[in-house]
């Protein structure tokens, strides 16, 4: 009876302990959520990128899974820098990772291809009347 008691006591332990564990997060955030904020706080953009690129560093280290966005976000930094191959690079896996954000991805590359001539360089945002006026678009 010692022993039945004792093997239950047991399983019933490891059992509670297993529980506290916890489940594993589905993606490793890596400092995301605070660059997308100091992104709109208008935060150095190369800063940010290279946090994120660490950050991407990191996720793959551990094997672990990019969150939703965090491509786009790469992207679109490279957009304000002008980087204009990397952020194609960027958007594109995006939509590898996150087919549900094609849609956006491609508005995105559709618009940003009007604001790049062909030797990838970006071209000003205003229009002859506006340079007129002294605004820009």
């Amino acid at each position: 009876m010692n022993k039945v008691f004792t093997l239950a006591a047991t399983v019933l332990v490891c059992g509670w302990l297993a529980g506290c564990a916890g489940p594993r997060p589905l993606y490793q955030w890596e400092g995301y959520q605070a660059q997308v904020r100091g992104y709109f706080k208008g935060d150095s953009k190369e800063a940010q990128l290279q946090a994120l690129d660490a950050g991407l560093e990191r996720i793959k280290a551990k094997g672990g899974a990019v969150p939703p966005g965090y491509h786009a976000q790469m992207g679109l930094l490279c957009a304000d820098l002008g980087q204009q191959g990397r952020m194609v690079q960027e958007f594109q896996a995006e939509k590898a990772l996150f087919p549900e954000s094609a849609t956006y991805m491609d508005f995105l590359l559709k618009n940003a291809g009007k604001a790049a001539d062909p030797a990838g360089n970006r071209v000003s945002s205003t229009t002859p009347a506006a340079e007129a006026a002294g605004k820009s678009l």
